[in-house]
């Protein structure tokens, strides 16, 4: 039996026509993509453009020639005058300094300074310290002991049970003499009274120096008054 074929079954039929739609279609899709690949270029180069600015805002300075320098003031140069001098003029002999000359010279020259004069010390000028203090006959120990042996105790201040120390000075002289005796820390009118009543009758001190020369040297000692019990 032979088989038919309908025309709605033929394959042939529109070949020509499906392949020219795909050649328009792929055509169509080659188109947009040079399209789209165009745009992306000009997008680049106008943001790239964007940045340049614009020459009108562009400020122009022209920058001032500075002026020319003042011309120098010309210098007008004076001829040398020569003076002719005759040969027929004697030179003086100049005379050689020797080394010895010179050494006498110098000698010559030099003057030796003047020693200022030391002033002179007042006599009357009382030290605190000296390079060397006076001393009395036996030392401190000494001293001590001699006013123990001559002090009497006032006997109101006895009575009274009145009894310290009273602090003194006074001044060693340059012949060793005791003057001006003073109490500089007083315990009673009585006992005060007593230490400058023993202190004037203080033998003679080896007195103090300064310089190598005696002078007044102020001198300071305590008179302790203690009652027995």
């Amino acid at each position: 039996m032979e088989v038919k074929k309908t025309a709605k079954a033929d394959l042939e039929k529109d070949k020509s026509l499906n392949l020219l739609i795909g050649l328009v279609i792929a055509l169509a899709i080659i188109f947009v993509g040079f399209e789209y690949g165009e745009r992306e270029i000009e997008v680049a180069m106008d943001s790239g453009i964007a940045n340049v600015v614009d020459e009108d805002e562009i400020e122009i300075t022209r920058q001032e020639e500075p002026p020319p320098p003042p011309p120098e003031p010309e210098v007008i140069k004076t001829p040398e005058i020569l003076e002719i001098v005759e040969d027929n003029i004697k030179v003086e002999d100049v005379a050689i300094e020797t080394e010895d000359d010179a050494n006498k010279a110098q000698v010559d020259v030099f003057v030796a300074p003047v020693a200022a004069e030391e002033e002179e010390e007042d006599e009357n000028f009382v030290f605190v310290t000296v390079e060397k203090m006076p001393e009395f006959p036996g030392g401190q120990n000494a001293l001590l002991k001699w006013i123990a042996d001559h002090v009497s105790y006032p006997p109101i201040a006895a009575e009274n049970g009145i009894q310290g120390r009273v602090s003194c000075n006074f001044v060693v002289n340059a012949d060793g003499s005791v003057q001006d005796v003073q109490v500089v820390r007083p315990v009673d009118p009585n006992l005060d009274k007593e230490a400058i009543r023993v202190l004037k009758l203080l033998p003679k001190f080896k007195p103090g120096e300064q310089r190598g020369k005696p002078v007044r040297v102020k001198y300071s000692v305590p008179v302790r008054f203690r009652l027995q019990q």
